[in-house]
């Protein structure tokens, strides 16, 4: 018995195809049937005839030489589609750029999803030279990094929930937990977080959540750069006074 029946899962078919999706969507090379069999636990015949359905719709392609599976063109205009319907991104855009090219950082707008991800759905990089770049559709733990820190603000859990959630996160360089959790408690006051090279080593982070509207979905800006260029306590002060105004104007327009 497969992993989805195992589980009992109501529509298998469904959740086998969005489980070879996920695992293509992550890959930058084709992967074989019995590799992505492995991976999301099916035997390989079932695992086949799930991956012929999706070329068959266009979702992902195969190449007959290599004999490998990865995503396709039908995915990409699919999610291309999608995205240009949903409010949040396309508000969020021109705020995003406005702020990239004002504080020469990368900004990204997030959304948290049913799996305990931030999701990244817009962003926006400076024209500096060097700049990070980020995807959209990148995804991340809902606890981690600043933006982790004003999710974990907004549940307001006790310690003992805290601190197991904390402890399963990966960080580069893991703050103390009676840190991260007065920083979590700064949040609730500034209604803004910083993490200075935690979760990715040499970089900072500075996030903002928008108040939740009515269909209750987590959405929150984070501005994304070099330590060395948001060191100063100035710079630090105009970037946090900006991404926090920034979130207030736009959670007006939203909702």
């Amino acid at each position: 018995m497969d992993k989805e029946n195992a589980n009992g899962n109501r529509a298998p078919a469904v959740s086998r195809a969005a489980a070879a999706l996920r695992l293509l969507a992550g890959e930058r090379a084709g992967l074989g049937v019995t590799e992505i069999a492995r991976r999301i636990e099916l035997v390989p015949s079932t695992c086949l005839h799930v991956l012929r359905a999706l070329v068959d719709e266009g979702l992902i392609a195969f190449d007959p030489v290599t004999k490998t599976y990865s995503t396709g063109v039908g995915l990409l205009t699919l999610v291309r589609e999608a995205m240009a319907l949903r409010e949040f991104p396309r508000l969020v855009q021109p705020v995003l750029d406005r702020l990239a090219a004002e504080h020469q950082v990368t900004a990204v707008a997030v959304e948290l999803d049913s799996r305990e991800r931030l999701v990244v759905v817009a962003t926006s990089r400076s024209s500096g030279m060097v700049s990070l770049h980020i995807n959209v559709g990148s995804r991340f733990p809902a606890l981690i990094s600043a933006t982790g820190r004003c999710v974990a603000a907004m549940r307001d859990l006790g310690r003992d929930a805290l601190r197991k959630k904390f402890e399963a996160l990966n960080w580069e360089k893991a703050p103390r937990f009676e840190d991260w959790c007065a920083e979590i408690d700064r949040v609730k006051v500034e209604k803004v977080a910083v993490d200075r090279g935690g979760y990715i080593r040499g970089v900072t982070v500075v996030a903002a959540l928008l108040p939740q509207g009515a269909d209750r979905v987590t959405r929150g800006i984070a501005l994304v750069g070099f330590d060395h260029h948001m060191a100063t306590e100035r710079t630090m002060r105009q970037i946090k006074d900006d991404l926090r105004n920034s979130v207030e104007d736009l959670a007006a327009q939203f909702h």
